[in-house]
Parts: C-alpha cells; structure tokens; sequence
C-alpha cells in the first residue's frame, strides 16, 4: 500500500465549521470534499483526519458523541466511494478544558502527536504527505513532522500573513486542492 497521505482537519476543511459540531444534524460537508478525496485517493494517498476537539475537554460533548459522528461521517464517505483510513483526534485543551482533558499534550494542533501517529501507523513518508488545513497551527504541526506539502484552505478560519507564508499553497476550499497537487 501506499506510503503516502493526505492529513485532512476536519471543521472547516471536510465540513463547515459552525463552532463545536457533534451532532449529524450540524455536520454539513463543504462543496467537493468527497470528489477531492476521491482524486486523491485515486492518485495512491491514504486519508487521514487529525482533528483538535476541545469540545470535548470544555464538556460540550463526550467522546462517545465524537465517535458517533465519526462512524456516520466516515460511512457517509463510502457512500461516496471513498475510505477514511484513520481518523486522529484530540480531546485535550491546556486552559479551558475540564478534569484530566485540561492538559498540555503532544496531540493538540501546532503539537505534531497526531500526524506522527499517523505516520508511525502507516509507515509514511512525511516528505511525500500533504496537510490541509484551516488555521496556522495545522500548518505548524505538518512543518514539526516534515510533511512534503502544506496546503491552507480559506474555506474555515481567518488567517494572516504568516500562516500564508508557511503554507506552500493557499486557495478556497478542498476541492481547489487536487489541482494543485
């Protein structure tokens, strides 16, 4: 199989960020996500999702609800002939989490941990991976594990000029992204 990934975030890349989504109900794709990964997955990547989740730590949601929405995700992927291989998330906020998810941690975004789980899983070369992402800190965590390319979509946060710099591509949302590849 192959040895290279594309890592996806999820609010705002896969689907529109509406702040905290757990339930099917508020999950809502964003326009071309399932053609882009499947162009990608036609062209030999593996998907991985690495995806913060501080609702979790803040007690919006557990993680029983995160997995839920994970399994309903995922299969509304292989609806659309696509298979998510992973799916990495983190639980942990260092400020306003509560009980033991109020931690710093080597997962949460700019930390590199979920990616190089996926890296270590999947025996991947970092230099030959892409990561897409909406804010700074996913640029940041693919720059700590050498991922080959690092791609910004405008279609989740605002960022500055320096999550630009850092990023080798910027452009509207995922389905931009095979073109640039």
């Amino acid at each position: 199989m192959s040895n290279k990934a594309v890592f996806l975030d999820r609010d705002g890349v896969i689907n529109v960020d509406h702040a905290y989504v757990h339930k099917t109900e508020d999950f809502e794709f964003i326009a071309g996500v399932f053609a882009a990964c499947r162009s990608f997955q036609q062209r030999g990547y593996r998907l991985i999702i690495v995806t913060n989740q501080s609702g979790i730590a803040r007690g919006y949601y557990s993680e029983q609800q995160f997995a839920e929405l994970t399994t309903w995700m995922k299969e509304q992927f292989l609806q659309h002939d696509v298979r998510i291989d992973e799916v990495y998330y983190c639980p942990h906020h260092p400020t306003k989490g509560v009980g033991d998810y109020r931690q710093q941690c080597a997962c949460r975004k700019p930390e590199p941990g979920m990616l190089q789980r996926g890296i270590a899983a999947f025996n991947l070369d970092p230099e030959h991976c892409v990561m897409v992402g909406d804010k700074h800190g996913d640029i940041q965590a693919a720059q700590r594990c050498g991922i080959g390319t690092k791609v910004l979509v405008r279609s989740g946060q605002k960022f500055d000029q320096k999550a630009q710099s850092d990023a080798d591509y910027t452009c509207d949302s995922l389905a931009d992204v095979p073109a640039l590849l």
